[in-house]
């Protein structure tokens, strides 16, 4: 048995449902050390319920004595650190205690091409070199993880976050039993990131072309929740915790997602497990890997207003090719399965384990 432990940051429903399958494997023994909710997606510490875990509050998860005496005190044979952003978890990678210490680093960052990214390789060299494997989110995290000189052998593109699609398949048989519903759902911050502004545009212009038009249904919090106020045929549900969501899941008819930045969105691979149609911008990355457009959804640009009046539209008339479309976006979703991630990372630490320590 190989003992991991992965320090992370901001616990979710997700990965919650990926870690519980990893601990049920017998060739794992697993800790979980991560923070306690604070932000925007206030998920319960019970989602972490049967987990091996340790969450840190907001002094502890800066207390870089800390978290080496946990990992120390744990003897892994791997540790797992998601990305460079925490500077203590950063500086394990240099910890006298950590020298033969087998790392992996997540990452979901996607290549853009700036200035800063193209530093990264030479502000992180040494913090890079020290990992033996590097687990990304799809083909835009996988270029650059290959721009800051990771071997092509030593990544994997598909592995960082995967969905409790066994929970969330049976909606799409169980939402075929009634007619589609008609309505629009939007799960996530309510950002600037998340195109908020452009969301509630569209949906007006949307409302105006149709004499039927479909209810929009958000779920999250968020800076810009006021701009969902009053606004017709807006219901905003507010932040759901996973078990509260699936509801919402059943009653969706499409999903949308009208972000201006979003590496790897997991609620667009949750949306595509619970068999929806899927509008979204280009830049969600996880659309690379889930939809096809005119396929199982549609993607339109960054900050265009009428692109995304268009598309709901399009979904809206459409109506009787919904299902359809929720099933082949399923079908995408399903590689990303809890269960089948659990098992790849079974492969990827069997393998760095037989790897020689980077020093």
């Amino acid at each position: 048995m190989t003992k991991v432990v992965v320090c992370w940051s901001d616990i979710s429903g997700y990965m919650a449902a990926c870690w519980r399958s990893l601990a049920a494997l017998p060739e794992i023994e697993l800790f979980i050390i991560a923070f306690q909710a604070r932000t925007q997606t206030v998920f319960s510490d019970e989602l972490m319920k049967d987990i091996p875990c340790r969450l840190l509050d907001i002094q502890e998860r800066d207390d870089r004595g800390l978290i080496e005496q946990l990992i120390s005190d744990l003897k892994p044979d791997v540790l797992v650190v998601c990305g460079w952003f925490h500077t203590p978890y950063r500086q394990l990678a240099f910890s006298p205690r950590f020298q033969n210490l087998k790392f992996i680093m997540c990452m979901d960052t996607p290549w853009w091409g700036s200035w800063k990214q193209y530093l990264t390789p030479l502000l992180l060299r040494s913090y890079l070199q020290r990992m033996a494997y590097v687990v990304v989110n799809g083909e835009r995290s996988w270029q650059y993880a290959r721009r800051l000189g990771i071997p092509a052998n030593n990544i994997s593109s598909l592995g960082m976050c995967g969905v409790d699609y066994q929970n969330l398949s049976p909606l799409l048989p169980e939402r075929n039993q009634s007619p589609w519903p008609r309505s629009f759902l939007f799960v996530g911050r309510y950002s600037q990131e998340k195109g908020i502004d452009t969301l509630v545009a569209a949906y007006q212009q949307y409302r105006l072309q149709v004499t039927d038009p479909w209810q929009l249904v958000c779920c999250g919090k968020g800076g810009l929740e006021s701009q969902l106020a009053n606004q017709l045929g807006i219901d905003n549900r507010g932040f759901l915790q996973p078990d509260e969501l699936r509801a919402v899941w059943l009653q969706a008819g499409a999903f949308l997602l009208p972000s201006r930045f979003d590496p790897w969105p997991l609620a667009l691979v949750e949306a595509a497990a619970a068999g929806l149609p899927i509008i979204c911008t280009q830049v969600c990355g996880s659309s690379v890997e889930v939809i096809r457009s005119g396929y199982n959804g549609i993607t339109i640009p960054v900050d265009d207003v009428d692109a995304l009046t268009q598309a709901l539209l399009t979904v809206h008339d459409r109506y009787d090719d919904l299902s359809l479309w929720g099933k082949r976006a399923q079908q995408h979703a399903e590689p990303y399965s809890a269960q089948q991630w659990a098992e790849r990372w079974v492969r990827i630490v069997k393998s760095v384990n037989l790897t020689q320590v980077a020093t």
